[in-house]
Parts: structure tokens; C-alpha cells; sequence
């Protein structure tokens, strides 16, 4: 046999056994078929671009550390929460049908109860949001917990910063924690230096050190956003610290644009949980969720509204989101509007709306018109067909890059909160959302979805269709790839 023969029996061998361990391993891991038979074509067209890839991404480690916090965190969560009066919590049989069986599902999902008594206020565009922020930050008297995917200095994101800042001087415990890849401009800034100085507790989440990348996958991101001010009142929703007048100009989509809730009563309890499981996951510090002054605040708050919060993610029930997203509206009756910036729906979600529009429900999809990101654009373009057939009306949203994340049912529940309909947000990253079991906030919020829509051009299937091979091409090719991430 000659060396080339030798070289080439060689080259055969190792590529079959590239492909026999990731398939092995894939299989294993229970993948999603989809995501499977991605992997396996890429491993097995590109051996060592697959292989490197599946390494880096093909798997949802968060390290052993983090792993075991989590287990821990959970495993106290329920004896934590029954030390919580009752008069706090509410109960899933106090909401009529179907909501209860929806409440149900989220609490087995994710451990998390019911929390009666709170009170929200919807609030929509940045300076009205960031103003709002500010206002609770400058009257803390004790701490205050922040979490965002992205910081981005600029603007009224200074502001903001300068707020924090004076709180820290004055006494005030805070703590601040960022995205390590999504604000990576914060972290390349004067920001972190200037907060510290002031005396705020600044950390990076889901950072990854050279050495680690082959134990933990380096794509995972905090997409949470989360404010809690004193433990009695906090903000959660989809607007990152960013003011869009400095953020993403370039990009050529318009200037963001996001709604957020703020929040009082035993639901700013659930929050500050959240924000104390990722916390705890960078520092392996645990601290309670609630003190005797944090339910005196809420009892004060003198709200009627029932909601609940559903974490997903890495250490969490991975498809709690997914799976309340899909069960609310397989209960619809009669309506469901969604928003978001990114559509990349698994079979489950798609099957859910096309079911709902087909059984008679009004099913309304707002997207952004152009997207910042052209994989999900084409991805999401893919579901176009099925989707307008089954009677679903697609919207295209013309202000700017629609950003705001929520899903109203029947008039009567909200789901609001970090979550994307795509494949990252539902099955990867750590993500939020809060059902909000109340009509008037529906409403409020179905309000604000009907002024999106005002401000969008609906999909026209016969025109639709008319679109070119090229367009369908990039379609499907953008879909197929959408599962590997």
C-alpha cells in the first residue's frame, strides 16, 4: 500500500469516526430531530468544522459549578416558598378555565407559584421607561438589583448610570449584572470603573475563559432583564439599558422599539428570585428572596392582579416558556396577538397558531418589516406560507425594530416579559416571562399591540407567493441552519 493509499484509508477512517462519536453523542443527548440531522449533515459534509462547532455549541453546559447551584437552588426554592403567607400566593383553582390549567403547567415547570395581590403598569418607549427606572433608583433606600442582556452607554443609558451611581454613594447596596458577549461595549468603556469607584457591585454573566471553552458552551447568553428596587418595586420586559438613539444606528432598522412592566406586590418576590438565581450562578452566593420589610412592602402595594413567573434556560426546565407559550394559545377561543423581533418557531409553536387560526380564533403575527440579523430574517420568512394559508395575519411592522416580546389570549391573559418566538430564546438562553392572569392588564397591553399594528403593512399571500426562486432559496437554506444555533 502506498503512502497515499495510506493517507487516504486514514483520512476515510477518521472522518467515519468524526461521524460515528458526534452521532453517537447526539443521539445521546436527545437532541430535537431537526437539530439532529443538522448536526449529522454538517459533521458529515465538513468533518472538522462540524466537529469544532458541535464542541463550542452542539451542547447547553453552563459548568459544573453553575450546574450544581442550580440544583441547589431549586431543591430549596419549595421550602423557601412555603415559608411565604398564604395570603401572598394564590392558588390555580381562583381562575376560571382554562387559565387554571395554564397556571398549573407553569408552576410544575418551573416551581414557581402563583402570586396574587401585585399590580403592574404597563410602560412603553425608552425615555418613558428609563425615566421610570431612574425615579425608583433615586428614591432607594436600601439596595437594588439590576440585570440586562446589553448596556450601552450613550444617552439616557448615562443617566441611568450616573442614578446608580449616587444611589451607591449614598448608602445604597446594588448590584449590577451584564451579558458578558451583549455588553461588551459596556465593559470596554469607562462604565465599570466609574460604577465601581462609586461602590455598585458590577459583574459579568456567562463570561468563558480560553481554557473552558471545551466544557462549556460559549453561546449561552442572560437575556434576562430585571430591576428590583428595595424589594418593592421592580421592571422586567424587553428593553435592554440602551437608549435607541445611540444603539445600533448603523444597522439601518430604525431605532428599537420596547415595552416594559413595572411591578408591585408578592410578584416583585418572584422577580428578585430571578435575579438572585442568576446572581448566585456567577457568585455561588444564596441569600433569601423575601424579608419581613419585603412583605410588608408588598402587602402595602394593594394590588388585585394574579401573575406568575416562568424562568427557562440552562439549569431550568428548558421549554417551560415554549411549553406555556404553545399551551396558551392551543386555549384560545377567540383571539391571540404575538409580538416579537425573531420568528424562528419549532413544529409545536407553528402547528399552535396555524391550529388556532384554523378552528376560527383571530391569529395577528407583528415582526419587524427588516430585521438586524438576515439568518433570522430568511428563517423566519420560511414560515410565511403555512402560516397566512392557515389564516394567521402577518403584520410587518414599519417604526423601527419592533423588539417588545408579548402574546395576549382571549382578552384576557398576558405573556410578557424576554422570550423571542425562536429557537434561541425558546430552547437556549436564559429567559424570562410573566403571565399576567388579569383582563384589564390584557387589554392595556392589547392596546398597545393594536398602535403596532396600526404602524404595520399586512402580508398579502397572493403577492407572497409571487416572490422570487433566489428569495425562496435563501429562505430554506436560512432554516436549515437555524437549528445548529
Amino acid at each position: 500500500m502506498t503512502l497515499e493509499q495510506i493517507e487516504a484509508t486514514l483520512a476515510v477512517a477518521a472522518h467515519l469516526a468524526v461521524v460515528a462519536g458526534v452521532g453517537a453523542r447526539v443521539i445521546l443527548t436527545r437532541h430535537p430531530p431537526g437539530s439532529s440531522f443538522a448536526w449529522l449533515l454538517l459533521v458529515a459534509v465538513l468533518p472538522v468544522v462540524g466537529l469544532v462547532g458541535y464542541l463550542l455549541i452542539g451542547e447547553r453546559p453552563i459548568g459544573r459549578r453553575r450546574t450544581a447551584f442550580a440544583k441547589k437552588f431549586f431543591a430549596e426554592l419549595p421550602s423557601a416558598l412555603r415559608s411565604v403567607p398564604e395570603r401572598e400566593l394564590a392558588q390555580p383553582d381562583a381562575l376560571a378555565p382554562p387559565w387554571d390549567g395554564l397556571a398549573r403547567l407553569a408552576a410544575r415547570a418551573t416551581g414557581m407559584p402563583l402570586a396574587g395581590g401585585s399590580a403592574f403598569t404597563l410602560l412603553d418607549g425608552a425615555e418613558t421607561i428609563l425615566r421610570a427606572i431612574m425615579a425608583d433608583v433615586e428614591a432607594a433606600r436600601a439596595r437594588i438589583d439590576m440585570e440586562f442582556y446589553i448596556w450601552n452607554p450613550g444617552g439616557l443609558a448615562d443617566e441611568v448610570g450616573e442614578a446608580l451611581g449616587r444611589a451607591a454613594r449614598r448608602g445604597v447596596r446594588v448590584r449590577l449584572l451584564l451579558d458578558a458577549l451583549g455588553s461588551k461595549p459596556f465593559f470596554r468603556s469607562p462604565w465599570p470603573r466609574r460604577l465601581r469607584a462609586a461602590g455598585v457591585d458590577v459583574r459579568d454573566a456567562l463570561g468563558v475563559k480560553a481554557w473552558k471553552i471545551p466544557f462549556q458552551r460559549i453561546d449561552l447568553r442572560l437575556h434576562r432583564k430585571v430591576v428590583v428596587v428595595d424589594d418593592r418595586v421592580a421592571y422586567t420586559g424587553s428593553m435592554n439599558l440602551v437608549d435607541p438613539r445611540f444603539f445600533k444606528q448603523g444597522a439601518g432598522v430604525g431605532e428599537w422599539v420596547d415595552a416594559m412592566v413595572r411591578a408591585e406586590g408578592p410578584i416583585v418576590g418572584a422577580l428578585r428570585a430571578v435575579f438572585l438565581f442568576d446572581w448566585g450562578m456567577q457568585t455561588g452566593l444564596v441569600e433569601p428572596a423575601a424579608t419581613p420589610e419585603a412583605r410588608a412592602a408588598w402587602a402595602a402595594a394593594g394590588g388585585t392582579q394574579i401573575a406568575q413567573v416562568i424562568m427557562s434556560g440552562p439549569g431550568v426546565e428548558e421549554a417551560a416558556n415554549l411549553r406555556v407559550i404553545t399551551h396558551a394559545i392551543a386555549s384560545a377561543r377567540r383571539s391571540v396577538v404575538l409580538t416579537t423581533p425573531y420568528f424562528v418557531a419549532d413544529a409545536a409553536l407553528a402547528l399552535a397558531l396555524e391550529g388556532a387560526a384554523m378552528r376560527g380564533c383571530d391569529v395577528t403575527l407583528i415582526l419587524p418589516a427588516r430585521n438586524d440579523s438576515w439568518l433570522v430574517e430568511y428563517a423566519s420568512r420560511w414560515f410565511y406560507d403555512d402560516l397566512a394559508r392557515a389564516g394567521v395575519k402577518i403584520l410587518q411592522y414599519t417604526g423601527g425594530l419592533l423588539h417588545t416580546k408579548s402574546v395576549t389570549v382571549d382578552e384576557s391573559v398576558a405573556l410578557f416579559g424576554t422570550v423571542n418566538l425562536d429557537i434561541r430564546s425558546l430552547s437556549l438562553n436564559f429567559e424570562l416571562m410573566v403571565a399576567i392572569y388579569d383582563a384589564r392588564f390584557a387589554h392595556e397591553l392589547l392596546a398597545l399591540q393594536r398602535r403596532y399594528a396600526a404602524d404595520a403593512r399586512p402580508l398579502v399571500l397572493a403577492q407572497w407567493k409571487a416572490r422570487s426562486v433566489t428569495e425562496r432559496l435563501k429562505e430554506g437554506i436560512a432554516f436549515m441552519a437555524a437549528p445548529l444555533l
